[in-house]
């Protein structure tokens, strides 16, 4: 997957390279607003990432005018703003996420491949782990062929579960993805959803690493 970043902070640019590198990704990183648009009017990619605070132009401005040539790669926002109406003012302008800093690479990299899935409609039969099925396309969950019931912020920490088996995520990672923009969180919410989804889903799916996180093994 080929990933345009436009990010003018040298430490946040060379991190998020690294780590998409790491990853599998093919990576462009464009530090100004003028350089990027050229990248993206030039080369082909999967999904953009877009700091709004550039140098030398505003990057709403940058979005903005991509969606009226009518360019549909999928851009995830990166911004410190985290005011309602400034999310809604992105989503508006055509951007397809929005992630606010600081945040967590395992978040970034979630949101980038389900952008990804979303572009290339690959959500209609959901994603499946043993008897398990979760469909992010309809917030479905089915176990041995039969529908459970979660919460919407069930749903979310299991989705990032299952997208990311195999890989530990932190109590931080959900809590930023499920609350990203709540003003306050209780110390024990993630371990609540937590316990409520073993008891839907039995005890065996999602393993605690002490000290660490919760992780979904990956099945062979």
């Amino acid at each position: 997957m080929r990933v345009l970043i436009i990010e003018d902070d040298e430490l946040l640019g060379d991190g998020i390279t690294q780590v998409l590198t790491s990853r599998g990704f093919e990576v462009e990183w464009r530090r100004d607003a003028r350089s990027g648009e050229e990248a993206l009017q030039y080369l082909e990619f999967d999904s953009v990432i877009l700091d709004l605070n550039l140098p030398d132009r505003p990057g709403m401005g940058v979005l903005q005018r991509w969606r009226k040539r009518g360019d549909t790669t999928p851009v995830l926002v990166l911004t410190a703003r985290s005011e309602v109406h400034d999310r809604v003012f992105a989503l508006d302008m055509g951007a397809d996420d929005y992630l606010i800093k600081p945040f967590d690479v395992d978040e970034l990299c979630a949101r980038i491949n389900a952008l990804h899935r979303r572009n290339q409609g690959c959500f209609s039969t959901g994603m499946s782990i043993g008897g398990l099925t979760v469909n992010p396309e309809s917030r479905t969950v089915l176990l041995e062929n039969r529908s459970v019931e979660l919460s919407g912020r069930e749903f979310d920490i299991l989705y990032m579960l299952v997208e990311n088996q195999g890989r530990v995520l932190t109590r931080q990672s959900l809590e930023e993805a499920v609350y990203g923009w709540s003003r306050s969180v209780a110390s024990n919410a993630i371990e609540v959803h937590i316990h409520h989804l073993r008891r839907k889903l039995g005890g065996g799916l999602i393993r605690t690493v002490r000290g660490v996180g919760y992780i979904i093994e990956k099945t062979t």
